[in-house]
């Protein structure tokens, strides 16, 4: 900091007295302004630049430190050296606690000059960081509300995206299920069966868009509509009644919610398929999470068990389907048959392959 630029305005009751300590503030390289009492000087205070203010506890017809409280007060204030004739300690307190950056006994002691300049200096110092502190605190916070407002501009951009794709995905739905209506029968289980697997994708982007956060996805309400969009698309009512989900609380990204979803779907798919084929039969779907590394997912029938297709992977795109999600997932699925049915079982990791976290 060069010094030599410092403006200083002495507030004094007596001018004439003052002309030597001005003078000799001048041969520092300071640039002093000198006014002779207190309202003047908040008149210049208020209307100039200045980088510190010397006042003399004389300088007031009031309480000197009033004074002080009203420099204080001001918006802004420069910092303020308080001269005064009195070498207590009571006083140095009372001037600080009332606003004074520092205080100076006047003397006739050759030090006095010294001590002023050195609390000018001080003081100057000290104000100068306190107000980069202060913008650099502004800065921050307008960085911030910056950053929060583009984030929530984001958000609203992402769930309007999430809508968009979700109307898409139920009309490409719509169109297979229209499709299958005028098809032949091996068709038409065909298009429902693309049916779900799109309904699968599209159920998570409607949940992202009535969501706070577009980055999570609760899993066990994902399932929930997509078990409730499978009912619907059940051929039987019977069918759609005996299909049921018990899930645990747990939150994942949305890219592998979709995953676990796909590999749910093809399950379910799968037994409604194979499991029952003199008629419709329970199905249980349901969810646990383990401890804090893992995840199961188990869907069960008490049909036709290991005399039954459902017994293991079929050949075709739904084995494909399911072996290529577990492997995203980096999870291993296991089939279990008897005589009483079929329970299939995928154990996956909460966190990712890269190492990432879900909720």
């Amino acid at each position: 900091m060069d010094f030599r630029r410092i403006s200083i305005l002495l507030v004094d009751h007596d001018p004439h007295t003052v002309k030597d300590l001005c003078r000799r503030l001048e041969g520092k390289g300071y640039q002093v302004d000198l006014v002779g009492d207190l309202e003047s000087g908040l008149v210049r205070i208020a209307s100039a630049v200045l980088d510190c203010v010397i006042l003399d506890e004389g300088a007031s017809n009031r309480n000197g430190f009033a004074a002080l409280t009203q420099i204080r007060d001001l918006p802004d204030p420069p910092p303020v050296i308080y001269l005064t004739a009195t070498d207590q300690s009571a006083v140095a307190i009372a001037a600080l606690k009332a606003g004074a950056a520092d205080y100076v006994v006047k003397d006739d002691k050759e030090q006095f000059i010294d001590h002023l300049d050195e609390a000018i200096r001080s003081a100057v110092m000290t104000m100068a960081s306190r107000r980069r502190n202060a913008q650099a605190e502004r800065d921050i916070r307008k960085a911030r509300d910056w950053f929060e407002a583009l984030a929530a501009e984001r958000q609203v951009l992402m769930r309007e995206v999430n809508h968009r794709v979700g109307n898409s995905l139920q009309l490409v739905a719509a169109f297979l299920h229209m499709q299958a209506t005028s098809s032949t029968p091996e068709t038409r289980v065909a298009l429902g069966e693309a049916n779900r697997r799109v309904l699968a994708i599209a159920q998570v982007h409607r949940r992202l868009y009535s969501s706070d956060d577009v980055q999570i996805v609760a899993l066990h309400h994902y399932l929930r509509g997509l078990v409730d969009d499978i009912r619907q698309s059940a051929d039987a009512e019977e069918t759609a009644s005996q299909l049921t989900l018990d899930a645990d609380e747990v939150e994942f990204d949305p890219d592998r919610a979709v995953t676990i979803g796909i590999v749910g779907t093809e399950l379910v798919i799968n037994a409604l398929k194979y499991a029952y084929p003199d008629g419709p039969g329970p199905i249980h779907v349901v969810l646990r999470r383990t401890n804090d590394a893992n995840c199961r997912l188990t869907v069960t029938d008490v049909g036709v068990g290991g005399s039954g297709p459902s017994a293991s992977p079929r050949a075709g795109i739904g084995r494909t389907i399911i072996k290529a999600m577990a492997s995203k997932l980096a999870a291993t699925v296991t089939y279990d048959s008897d005589q009483d049915g079929t329970r299939v079982t995928m154990v996956f990791p909460i966190l990712d392959p890269a190492g990432t976290a879900s909720a």
